[in-house]
Parts: structure tokens; C-alpha cells; sequence
């Protein structure tokens, strides 16, 4: 009886061992994180979200770990956000993605991603060499494990050819 316990025992001990892999909060994967820069994606003059750029590494690295916090000010569909995800990557990369691949992306994100109203929030996490994990604030929505994926809808916000590049500026901390 007292093996069997003890055995119990280690299991459980083992099985708590993987729990940060799937971490119920994007800061565990961060847990040093400052925010770097932060500002408000604005379209005819609306604001949408405010936008927050977290990282352990100042000056900022897009090759390091990172999270993307968006705070939703509007009502928007989660085929919306797959949508314009998907024409800002296609738009940025043009025809270097297969239609294939977008497709599998489009899946992943309708998979990760939900409708949001007010006061929401996602939270994207860059994982180098592995892919993203997608946040509410306070459970893990999806963990994406293709790297070039990760890349590519980061690039979003992030690529020099960004289609906010004020936005971009105030996220990597430089005044637009």
C-alpha cells in the first residue's frame, strides 16, 4: 500500500513537472518582462486596441522570447481577425507561402483565436525555434508550434514594412 502511494506520488510529481509547458498564463513563459513600448492601433481615427510589446531583453529582440498584448476597445469577429491576419501576412510575404500553408495557418488561427468584445484581451507569445502560444488574460487559448508561422504573424506588427509604422515605433519604444 505504501509503494503504491509513493508511486502515485511520483506521478504526480512528474506530471506537475510538464504544467509550465502549457502554462495557464503568458507570463509564466516571460516572467522578467517589461513592457518596451506600448500604443493604440487607431483606424479613422477609432481606436481599436491598445497594443503592448513585453520582453526580457531591452533594447528589444525580435529573435528573443516576446508577448504582444492587445487590449480590445471594439466588438471584433474572430473571422475578422483571421482575415486581416491573413491579407497583412500575404500582403508582407506576397507569394513566398504556399496557398496551402496560409491555408493550414488560416485553420491554426481560427483554432487560437476568438471573437472579442470591449475590454478583452489576447495575448500572443513568440517562442524562438518552436512557435507562438495565444492568451485570454488568463488561459491559453492555443500553442502553435510552427516557427515560420510564429515569424510571420508577428511580422504583422513588427517587419519594417508594417502597415502602422507609428504603431511599430511606439511598440519598440521610439517616439513615431
Amino acid at each position: 500500500m505504501l509503494s503504491h502511494r509513493i508511486s502515485l506520488a511520483a506521478l504526480l510529481a512528474i506530471a506537475c513537472m510538464a504544467i509550465p509547458a502549457q502554462a495557464a498564463t503568458w507570463r509564466e513563459h516571460l516572467p522578467q518582462a517589461q513592457t518596451i513600448g506600448s500604443g493604440d492601433l487607431r483606424w479613422f481615427g477609432l481606436r481599436i486596441y491598445t497594443a503592448k510589446l513585453w520582453s526580457e531583453k531591452k533594447p528589444f529582440d525580435i529573435n528573443a522570447p516576446f508577448a504582444l498584448e492587445l487590449t480590445y476597445h471594439r466588438n471584433i469577429s474572430r473571422e475578422q481577425f483571421v482575415e486581416t491576419s491573413l491579407d497583412e501576412i500575404e500582403r508582407l510575404f506576397g507569394a513566398r507561402y504556399s496557398a496551402d500553408t496560409l491555408k493550414r495557418w488560416e485553420e491554426q488561427m481560427q483554432r487560437a483565436f476568438t471573437d472579442v468584445k470591449e475590454g478583452d484581451q489576447l495575448i500572443g507569445v513568440y517562442i524562438p525555434n518552436e512557435g507562438a502560444r495565444f492568451y485570454s488574460r488568463n488561459k491559453l487559448l492555443a500553442d502553435i508550434r510552427d516557427p515560420e508561422f510564429a515569424k510571420a504573424f508577428f511580422a504583422i506588427w513588427f517587419d519594417a514594412r508594417s502597415k502602422d509604422k507609428d504603431l511599430r515605433a511606439q511598440l519598440l519604444g521610439n517616439s513615431p
